[in-house]
């Protein structure tokens, strides 16, 4: 199903628009905890201290939003309040696991050089898929009149898209093509989510 029409089902209904709200902002509460949770005080720059704050904020604000469409429900992120909450919930850690594996095979990295690469190479894949999903799920709110709005999101996720390019480009030379591969696995992790996605309609 193509993502358009995916969330044009998803917005025409409360509960399920309410779902993946919660959905989403399970997702962005992963990544800003998988950001702290590899972070290293020789690693703590200026960048990743803002990007997982930024992170954790827009899970807040994502559940926040929830109350625009209800003003009860929605309290955690147990599998009930979400949609398909298996591949939702681990998206992530599957993405940061094969990325871990191509780096130690492709590059022989291990330790805090295996970890602080595996963050550039994910975050960058998750926020070129960001900056494909916010935009087209933005322009839906608005053609359906939906109260919900993403827009912050969507200027701050161009702005860490830009941060994890400029951070690749003194990583490696060849950044261009590992950053193609792991979208490229990426991109199979999306398509499935997506088709449970559907599936939970």
């Amino acid at each position: 199903m193509e993502l358009e029409q995916l969330l044009l089902q998803i917005v025409s209904n409360d509960d399920t628009h309410a779902r993946f709200l919660n959905t989403l902002s399970l997702q962005e509460n992963i990544g800003a905890r998988k950001i702290s949770a590899n972070e290293r005080p020789e690693t703590s720059t200026y960048m990743v201290l803002k990007h997982a704050a930024e992170e954790h904020r827009h899970a807040f604000y994502l559940k926040k939003q929830i109350g625009k469409l209800s003003s009860t429900g929605y309290p955690n992120y147990e599998p009930d309040y979400l949609l398909a909450p298996y591949s939702s919930k681990y998206y992530l850690n599957k993405l940061d696991l094969i990325t871990s594996r191509y780096l130690r095979h492709q590059l022989e990295l291990s330790g805090t050089a295996l970890k602080f690469a595996a963050y550039l190479l994910v975050t960058y894949a998750i926020e070129v898929r960001a900056d494909e999903i916010y935009p087209i799920y933005q322009d839906v709110l608005n053609r359906t009149g939906s109260k919900v709005s993403v827009r912050s999101i969507i200027l701050e996720e161009q702005g860490h898209l830009e941060e994890m390019i400029a951070q690749l480009k003194n990583f490696s030379e060849d950044w261009e093509m590992h950053a193609e591969n792991i979208v490229a696995l990426e991109t199979t992790l999306y398509k499935n989510w997506i088709n449970d996605l559907a599936l939970a309609l």
